[in-house]
C-alpha cells in the first residue's frame, strides 16, 4: 500500500488518522480478495519535531485496518511505520565544546513520510471474504 498524503513529525498530532491506498490487487488464485484502490487507515502514535543541539524527529504510525467493498473490516498486525531522522546530538557536543555556542542551534533531520510511501502490511488473522 502507499500512503496517499505526506505526514511530518513536526506537525502531525497523536492520533491524527493517515490514508492509504492498495497499490494492487490482493488475490487468492484467480479471485481479488482486497481490490487495488481500496483504502487503508492509519493512525499518528508518535509524532516528534527535530529541535537543538542535534536531536532528531520522530514519526510513529499504526496502521489499523483496509474496508473491503463489501463493507467488510480486515485487521493487520504488526504493522507499524516508524520513520526518524539522523541524530546530530554528538556533532552539535563535539562543536560546541571545540568552537562557538551557536552550535546548539544544529538540529537533527526531520522525520517525513511522504505522499506514495509504500508499505507492505500483514493482516491480523484469516477473513472470510465473499468474492463475486
Amino acid at each position: 500500500m502507499k500512503s496517499l498524503s505526506e505526514v511530518r513529525g513536526a506537525s502531525a498530532k497523536v492520533g491524527q488518522s493517515v490514508d492509504f491506498e492498495v497499490s494492487r490487487n490482493v488475490m487468492d488464485g484467480d479471485n481479488v480478495v482486497i481490490p487495488a484502490g481500496s483504502i487503508a487507515k492509519g493512525k499518528v502514535y508518535e509524532a516528534r519535531r527535530s529541535s537543538w543541539w542535534g536531536t532528531k524527529g520522530k514519526l510513529g504510525i499504526k496502521l489499523s485496518h483496509v474496508t473491503l467493498p463489501n463493507g467488510t473490516d480486515v485487521y493487520f498486525t504488526s504493522s507499524d511505520i516508524h520513520i526518524v531522522g539522523k541524530n546530530r546530538t554528538p556533532l552539535t557536543v563535539v562543536l560546541a565544546c571545540c568552537a562557538a555556542w551557536p552550535c546548539m542551534f544544529i538540529c537533527g533531520s526531520k522525520a517525513v513520510m511522504p505522499t506514495g510511501y509504500e508499505y507492505d502490511a500483514r493482516v491480523a488473522n484469516d477473513t472470510s471474504v465473499s468474492v463475486q
